[in-house]
């Protein structure tokens, strides 16, 4: 059995994201809230919300037995990035793209 939780969308950088992704990679799920918790990254907060979503879906499935759940799957996909421009001397521009990012987390029983 397995479960899922997506967050779409998010406003950071896929790259920097992908960093606090591979700390919980093939972890236990309590273990990497934990490590979570203590990571200084902007990243892990988010990481961590879709981390807990997915053990709350776990919970609700009967089927599950919730203290043995640990992360399958995780990554961590482009989304659309937001085009924006920056006023630069003698009257030109220059582009800012702002990523976005969609995380999945696949919590597996093991």
């Amino acid at each position: 059995m397995e479960t899922k939780a997506v967050a779409k969308y998010v406003r950071i950088s896929p790259q920097k994201a992908r960093l606090v992704v591979d700390l919980i990679r093939g972890k236990k799920a309590e273990e990497a809230d934990t490590t979570l918790g203590f990571t200084h990254k902007k990243a892990a907060r988010i990481v961590q919300k879709v981390l807990k979503s997915a053990m709350a879906n776990a919970v609700q499935n009967p089927n599950m037995d919730e203290n043995v759940l640990y992360v399958r799957e995780i990554f961590v996909d482009q989304g659309p990035t937001l085009k924006r421009w920056r006023a630069r001397a003698q009257g030109r521009a220059t582009p800012i793209k702002k990523r976005t990012s969609h995380i999945t987390v696949v919590l597996g029983e093991g």
